[in-house]
């Protein structure tokens, strides 16, 4: 493999506004219930009193965290596929899928922890973020990347990225564990991030249905 592309994720950035996911669904004219950027919110914590001096604490918090496709090292969906349809292109790691083999069984989705791929009702075939590879054919960025206000979202060789951004390879809640599918994704925690796994966590919008 030439590269690896991937994604650097700013969360202590993220505001939420769903620009993103917005962008991708209007390049892509995705129907509605179809997104392949999505932004979650993870949250929690109450406010607590002191039974010895009757004074109250706080330790509430909320965080976004926009997610696509993760351009996989060990991609679930690959796996998964029976016709062959999904794929891993050799010269920058995209994880692609060959519409002309896709049957639309759904099989990708149910594999992947991070729900990527969409059911198309019409076409009867399943689609995802491809990293915007017309636009990278271009010598353009993803869409995400050129919408988000905040410049919370960054794409590129994810050698590069880690030296950009290092200790960012620990990934936060309500995220899966890396080491179930190795995602190139880079997370920048916010100060009261939670861990992967972490069952207290209240999430909206969650990755997978």
């Amino acid at each position: 493999m030439t590269k690896q592309l991937g994604f650097f994720i700013d969360v202590s950035k993220c505001t939420g506004c769903k620009t993103c996911q917005v962008a991708c669904k209007d390049k892509n004219s995705l129907p509605v219930g179809m997104n392949f950027r999505r932004v979650t919110e993870a949250s929690g914590g109450a406010w607590r009193q002191n039974k010895m001096n009757g004074t109250w604490k706080q330790d509430v918090y909320a965080y976004y965290l926009s997610v696509a496709c993760n351009q996989c090292s060990d991609p679930a969906c690959v796996k998964a596929c029976p016709t062959g349809a999904h794929f891993k292109r050799a010269e920058d790691g995209l994880v692609l899928i060959d519409q002309s083999k896709c049957i639309g069984c759904g099989a990708c989705y149910k594999a992947c922890p991070y729900g990527a791929p969409q059911y198309d009702k019409n076409a009867r075939k399943m689609y995802k973020c491809n990293g915007c590879e017309d636009r990278l054919a271009k010598g353009m960025l993803p869409v995400c990347v050129e919408a988000c206000p905040q410049r919370a979202i960054e794409f590129g060789d994810i050698d590069e990225l880690m030296r950009r951004h290092p200790g960012c390879e620990k990934h936060i809640a309500p995220l899966p564990d890396p080491a179930q599918t190795r995602p190139n994704l880079l997370v920048k925690a916010p100060r009261d991030a939670r861990p992967v796994g972490d069952k207290s966590v209240r999430v909206y919008f969650p990755l997978k249905q």
